[in-house]
Parts: C-alpha cells; sequence; structure tokens
C-alpha cells in the first residue's frame, strides 16, 4: 500500500471540504485500521481543536499513557511542558495547544524501546486536523519521524534540523524527542538548553498570547 498517495488523497479530501474537523476527530476517535498490529490494541491518543495556536507532531503514546489514556502522561511529557515553558493546564487546553502524533496509539515495545509509529495515522488523519486548525501559529515537530514527513529531504539527521532553527522560526520547529534515552544526545548538544531552550519558550509565549 503506497500511503503517500493516500496522503495525497486524504490531503486534497479535506482541502474540498469533504469532512469538518469535528467529524475527523469523531473518526480518528474510532479508528481501528491497524489493530491487528498494535500488541496492546488499539487507543487513539491526540487532542485538537479548530483555536489550537500551537501544535506538536510528536512520534507515538508511550505504555504509560496508554495506560492512563492522557498524551505526553510520562517523563518525556514533563521535560516537554519544562522545555516549553508551559503549565500542564495549559498543555493539556486543546484550545491553545494541539497534540497529533505521528501514530495515534501505543505501537508496543521494540528491541531497544518502543517500536515506530503506525504508518497509517499521518496519511490518513494528519491532513484533514491540520487543514481544521484555523488559528495555527506555531508546529513543533518532535523527533525524527515528524521531521521526515514535514521536511523531507531537507536534513540529514535530527541534530542538524535543531540546530537550523533560525532558518525555520517563525512559524515551525524541530525539537529532540525529550525521551530520557536522549539524555547522551542532550550532554553532547549542551547548546539546545542554553540557547535554544530559552528561545523556545519565547515563542511559545507569543504564540500562545
Amino acid at each position: 500500500m503506497d500511503w503517500g498517495v493516500i496522503w495525497q488523497i486524504s490531503l486534497l479530501f479535506f482541502k474540498l471540504g469533504g469532512m469538518k474537523l469535528t467529524q475527523v476527530i469523531k473518526e480518528a476517535r474510532s479508528c481501528r485500521e491497524c489493530a491487528t498490529y498494535l500488541p496492546e490494541g488499539p487507543r487513539p491518543l491526540f487532542q485538537v481543536s479548530s483555536a489550537s495556536r500551537l501544535v506538536i507532531i510528536g512520534q507515538a503514546p508511550g505504555a504509560v499513557a496508554h495506560e492512563s489514556g492522557v498524551p505526553w502522561d510520562d517523563a518525556s511529557g514533563r521535560r516537554l511542558r519544562d522545555w516549553l515553558g508551559v503549565t500542564d493546564e495549559v498543555f493539556y487546553e486543546a484550545k491553545q495547544v494541539a497534540l497529533m502524533p505521528m501514530g495515534f496509539c501505543y505501537p508496543g515495545k521494540g528491541g531497544s524501546g518502543d517500536l515506530a509509529p503506525r504508518q497509517e495515522c499521518a496519511p490518513l488523519w494528519h491532513p484533514g486536523m491540520l487543514s481544521g486548525m484555523k488559528k495555527l501559529r506555531l508546529t513543533l515537530l518532535i523527533g525524527r519521524y515528524a521531521m521526515e514527513r514535514y521536511l523531507p529531504g531537507r536534513y540529514r539527521a535530527i541534530t542538524e534540523a535543531v540546530a537550523d532553527y533560525e532558518a525555520l522560526l517563525p512559524d515551525r520547529l524541530v525539537l529532540p524527542h525529550p525521551s530520557p534515552r536522549n539524555n547522551i544526545w542532550l550532554k553532547k548538544n549542551s547548546w539546545f538548553e542554553k540557547k535554544l531552550v530559552p528561545r523556545l519558550r519565547t515563542t511559545i509565549a507569543k504564540a500562545l498570547a
């Protein structure tokens, strides 16, 4: 199955007004497209609103989030909120922040961490959700999967994309995944927390103002 073709068809469908955001949300909540590939079963986790000003395109829910039903409900989420300089209340207010991962459901464990997000979600649901966010000001692409889909061929590695923040602003940024597994990357790239995080917080504040 050519997911690139599906994505293009979906984008055209939504641009032509084929489905309102409320209907997209309803359909995505009940999605079972890749149920047979999910060891813990489907549980789509996302939050979007037509009033969302910031959209965070991450990877996929982890095991903790799958259990609680709350996106970014783990150590990664706490670190992300610290980077952004926002409270839990702001982060989980859909009219402010949209949370739209590459894969909506927990993909299960792999040999060295969670499996990659399923490829079905982004082509099927992202176009309709993005077209329905009429007040969107800033897009955060977190991790390699989001970077490769939304900035295809532009960067060879995540570090290169993160470091190029001046060129990507004012409407988008690439961030490393805030997982504790990335502690080594953060130590090697101390400029991220010294230079980019303060700039990120200022940018977030403006986007949500």
